[in-house]
């Protein structure tokens, strides 16, 4: 049923992006490229993640910090200038491969391996911090914690819930910002950039979402008709904010689906096999990138999308070998029975 849900969604938002690019001459080739690397990389992760649960994440959080490091653009094209750049999606990436260290670490079978997992786990938040990435280390941390609180949590679905809320926190806050219901300094972010660009680009993408509210002004179209947008080049020509950027060039409608797609993630960790320990560690994870992508410009980057797809996928597998029970009293893994 989970993945039933996520082909609806994904194909959803592809072609809701087809529909609002033909309608305002828009170039939905970004939302596309999105929609196929979550989908590539879900079922990548769910591959590699029932023939090697704890290696396969392990793996994965090496292979997106190695990523961020080696290729601090993360993406070809002309660098993205000041004042806002690269730092939601490095700061995002981090997050995810400190989701997937925690998620192999929660997945080992004894406590010394265990242990051993979550030096890298750290270690991530720590480069971070190197990288002079604030958000990063901050969200590194966050998610660290969350999956050490993970394992004295009786049911998941509180757990997923109150991440849940999270993400509608930060969402509807950007939104308010936005919409001029709080005072500026309200708009100031973790990515320690300067809060008044960012607010301006906001701005513009409400009052295009207000005007266009249907179909939006088209996808990839903010960086033509935003007053802010148009002060610096071309490569930076987004609102950074994802969210916004779908009400701006996709309506309503884009803001719904996007919204879809997050939600059915997390309806998917929620239903999913694996201990709850793991399925909240990636949870946090996603959180994380949800509250980043809602003031940055996360989501512009395939590595993130497609990051974040391989950590769902890895945390929502069937291992081919039978994982040990969750650990906290009371609680029992979906599908089995309390003993009587």
């Amino acid at each position: 049923m989970a993945d039933a849900t996520g082909v609806v969604a994904l194909g959803a938002c592809a072609s809701w992006a087809l529909i609002t690019a033909a309608a305002r001459a828009g170039r939905p080739e970004g939302v596309l490229l999105a929609v196929l690397a979550v989908a590539a990389g879900y079922a990548a992760g769910r591959i590699c993640g029932a023939l090697l649960p704890v290696a396969a994440p392990c793996a994965a959080a090496l292979a997106g910090t190695a990523l961020t490091v080696t290729v601090p653009h993360l993406a070809p094209g002309p660098r993205i200038s000041a004042p806002l750049g690269h730092a939601g999606a490095t700061a995002a990436l981090l997050a995810l491969s400190a989701g997937a260290a925690c998620c192999a670490a929660r997945a080992a079978r004894t406590p010394a391996v265990r242990l051993a997992l979550w030096v890298p786990a750290a270690g991530i938040a720590v480069t971070a911090a190197v990288l002079g990435s604030a958000a990063g280390c901050v969200a590194c941390a966050a998610v660290l914690l969350c999956s050490l609180a993970a394992g004295r949590v009786r049911r998941r679905g509180a757990g997923i819930a109150g991440l849940a809320l999270a993400a509608a926190a930060a969402t509807g806050l950007v939104g308010a910002v936005a919409a001029g219901a709080v005072p500026d300094g309200a708009a100031a972010v973790p990515e320690g950039r300067p809060a008044a660009h960012r607010t301006a680009l906001w701005r513009d993408a409400w009052r295009l979402a207000r005007e266009e509210a249907a179909f939006g002004v088209g996808p990839g179209r903010f960086g033509e008709l935003s007053t802010e947008a148009t002060r610096f080049p071309p490569a930076d020509a987004r609102p950074h904010s994802a969210p916004l950027q779908q009400a701006a060039e996709q309506g309503v409608g884009g803001v719904v689906l996007l919204g879809a797609v997050f939600c059915w993630l997390l309806y998917a960790l929620w239903r999913s096999t694996r201990p709850t320990p793991v399925v909240l560690s990636a949870g946090a994870a996603l959180t994380a990138l949800a509250v980043l992508a809602a003031v940055g410009n996360a989501l512009s980057f395939t590595a993130v999308s497609a990051g974040a797809g391989v950590l769902a996928g890895l945390a929502t597998a069937h291992p081919l070998t039978d994982e040990p029970p969750e650990r906290t009293p009371g609680a029992h893994p979906r599908g089995a029975r309390p003993p009587r």
